[in-house]
């Protein structure tokens, strides 16, 4: 793996040796982030809009997400319009509230990830065939976090207890979300929302 040694020291618990190994990775994604034109906070944001469902994709979702504040993803989303890519549109069924989409710029910002490319390349040359282990195991630790600091979980929609799977087979929306009473197309389903409940 390279000399860690440089970020932990003999006898350091290993807990902490791996939570300073994790803070080294984001750091050096956060650093190809910039690279590419956009800021961290920024980057996060087009990241969560391209594995949203369309039930999460409001400020309030993403500033949950993120654990950040309303007045600073507020500030994201005013960059990233300007920018051309992401666009703000008045909720279906509350006018107070927006929905946000990605531009074909956004969705082809992306494509062009290179924080998250530099981290999957890392992976496959640092765990190779254990990566699958990796994600579980990172998973379960980000599931802590977010638990001790009372955030939302945001899962995938086909692992939730209110999925319901080809509760309308044979139509564009196969499935259903018995919470929101919501047809479900399959995309949809592999996408993350904040209502999700193990």
């Amino acid at each position: 793996m390279g000399n860690s040694d440089s970020i932990s020291s003999a006898g350091d618990d290993p807990t902490l040796r791996a939570a300073r190994l994790i803070n080294r990775l984001d750091r050096l994604a956060r650093a190809e982030d910039h690279r590419a034109g956009l800021n961290p906070a920024q980057r996060d944001a087009l990241r969560f809009l391209g594995l949203a469902n369309r039930f999460s994709r409001s400020p309030a979702a993403l500033a949950a997400y993120l654990g950040a504040t309303r007045g600073t993803v507020s500030q994201s989303l005013i960059a990233l319009e300007a920018k051309g890519y992401v666009t703000r549109e008045p909720h279906p069924r509350d006018r107070r509230a927006v929905t946000l989409g990605l531009t074909a710029a956004g969705r082809a910002a992306l494509q062009e990830d290179a924080g998250v490319t530099l981290l999957a390349d890392a992976v496959a040359a640092g765990v190779g065939a254990e990566a699958a282990t990796l994600a579980r195991l990172l998973e379960a630790t980000l599931a802590a976090a977010v638990a001790s600091n009372g955030g939302r979980a945001f899962g995938v929609c086909r692992t939730c207890r209110h999925f319901r799977a080809q509760a309308h087979a044979g139509t564009p929306r196969p499935h259903h979300c018995a919470l929101l009473d919501a047809p479900l197309a399959d995309a949809e389903s592999r996408a993350i929302c904040i209502e999700h409940a193990a």
